[in-house]
């Protein structure tokens, strides 16, 4: 097992090395040396506690994957900014003291540790400010102990007061940042769901207008007469139906959520009731052969001991019975569970799949009678302008294109199709997705199924790791209970114990 702590201090180590194979390491003491950078800690990521302190490092760095670290000392170095510690959120004990810092702001770096209390400062240039703790406590105002004194209430009130103009500021930028990154991780979690749902970005116009966002030659043809509104009307009916496929996505999601939570609560009551009969049937056992035992025990005969031994083995074999049914009964119920949760799971798939299939066609089926109306426009238009009767003038990319029939009708098709493509596209995503959640879950469902009903390693008399299923185990278990009261406990426990890992 490697080591949760490392401590290698008052040494010549030059360079921090070698460290990747401690990736459970949460405590590293390598004051005292002559390290000059920080590097090689990537794979450390459950640090805690991390002492650098008198060596000759002049730069922070090489600390992004320590999210887990609250102690941090870098005192006596030869550091001259704060810097590059933002995934450190952890952070409650700092020391950075006698280094070469020199500009008292870089403290206000510091207040993005919400969680630090103890910072040590001391020995570093800027320390000789005479505003120096006033400053630091108006900037850091959680903080507990500064350079190993307890921050007094009075000292607190008076930082307030004298850099009250400055902080105002600071938390109003803090504050407006704090709503904007609510905000975008309030975006995220929502488009995590939406694509849960495999529907995100279907609750607007995003698919529409990314068919005409590299389309140049549609963007010429919208300056075609009657062409905008007829794009308006098209735009209009096409993001209703990516609407209402988005609707029915989060509708659908929830009911495949649905499902396999009661898969799994059934799952759970079965093994529960199961557990409960089993135990009821081994205590039973126990408290009908206690007496048995201690007959056996103390019998006052071969023959009475024979004949009491004979009817407990006789009691081991109706357990065994017993326990058995009781293994085949839950193997029945959970193979019936996992049969009928595919069942329901792939015709879950079959509809969504079937609907989502019936709305991009509606999609398609908008874009083909666009496609018709644009290409007879585009004609129309084009007889005009052999005959000068268009009603206003065009761009010239766009003249170019009515110079024949053959080009304009090529740019309408060839944009025509480009949209079609997109429109299968995400048709595509949409159904790969759904088959990939439908073997996932199927497949997840299944291996906790094999899990439950395992074989486990019980017998290993001579020395081998033989499995069996309860049944076996208890008849062949049985065979070594003698009248040794000690042996009949371990019994017990065994059963308990394989009992409850059903």
């Amino acid at each position: 097992m490697l080591p949760y702590s490392a401590e290698n201090h008052f040494g010549d180590i030059l360079q921090i090395d070698n460290l990747w194979q401690f990736e459970n390491l949460t405590k590293l003491q390598l004051d005292n040396n002559i390290i000059e950078k920080i590097e090689a800690l990537e794979s450390l990521v459950h640090l805690v506690w991390l002492d650098l302190s008198f060596n000759n490092i002049e730069v922070i760095e090489g600390l992004d994957t320590l999210v887990k670290l609250q102690d941090l000392s870098l005192y006596n170095n030869r550091i001259s900014k704060i810097e590059h510690m933002d995934t450190l959120h952890e952070l409650q004990i700092f020391s950075i003291g006698k280094n070469n810092l020199t500009t008292l702001e870089d403290v206000i770096y510091l207040r993005r540790f919400k969680n630090l209390r103890t910072l040590n400062l001391g020995g570093n240039p800027f320390c000789d400010d005479e505003q120096y703790m006033l400053f630091v406590v108006a900037h850091l105002p959680d903080l507990v102990y500064l350079d190993f004194k307890l921050v007094s209430d009075t000292t607190r009130e008076v930082a307030v007061l004298t850099y009250q103009d400055h902080t105002k500021p600071l938390e109003q930028e803090e504050a407006q940042a704090l709503a904007q990154l609510e905000e975008n991780q309030a975006k995220q979690k929502e488009l995590e769901y939406h694509k849960a749902a495999f529907v995100e970005y279907l609750n607007g116009s995003f698919l529409f207008d990314s068919m005409y966002a590299d389309d140049t030659e549609a963007a010429k043809l919208a300056h075609l007469p009657g062409v905008g509104d007829l794009l308006q009307a098209y735009r209009k009916e096409f993001v209703s139906v990516c609407e209402n496929l988005f609707n029915y996505g989060l509708k659908e999601y929830e009911k495949r959520e649905a499902e396999v939570s009661d898969f799994y609560e059934s799952l759970h009551e079965a093994l529960t009731a199961n557990q409960q009969e089993g135990r009821k049937i081994i205590l039973d056992f126990e408290n009908r052969n206690k007496r048995t035992l201690d007959e056996i025990h103390h019998a006052s005969s071969y023959d009475i001991a024979e004949s009491k031994q004979a009817e407990y083995k006789e009691d081991i074999l109706q357990l065994s019975e017993a326990l058995m049914t009781l293994e085949m009964l839950i193997s029945d119920q959970l193979e019936e569970l996992l049969e009928e949760f595919k069942r329901n799971i792939a015709v879950i798939a079959s509809s969504f799949t079937e609907n989502v299939k019936g709305m991009m066609t509606q999609c398609r089926d908008l874009e083909n009678i666009y496609h018709e109306k644009l290409l007879e426009i585009s004609i129309t238009t084009l007889e005009k302008s052999v005959k000068n009767e268009l009603d206003k003038d065009l761009p010239d990319d766009v003249r170019m294109l009515l110079g024949d029939k053959t080009t304009i009708v090529n740019a309408v098709n060839a944009s025509h199709g480009s949209r079609l493509l997109k429109i299968d596209k995400r048709e595509s995503d949409i159904l790969s997705n759904t088959y990939r959640w439908q073997a996932s879950v199927t497949e997840k469902a299944r291996q906790k199924h094999s899990f439950l009903y395992c074989n486990v390693p019980v017998n290993q008399t001579h020395g081998q790791n033989q499995r069996f299923q309860l049944g076996d185990y208890i008849f062949y278990t049985w065979k070594g209970i003698t009248q040794n009261k000690q042996n009949s406990r371990l019994f017990s426990t065994a059963l308990q114990q394989r009992l409850h890992m059903l």
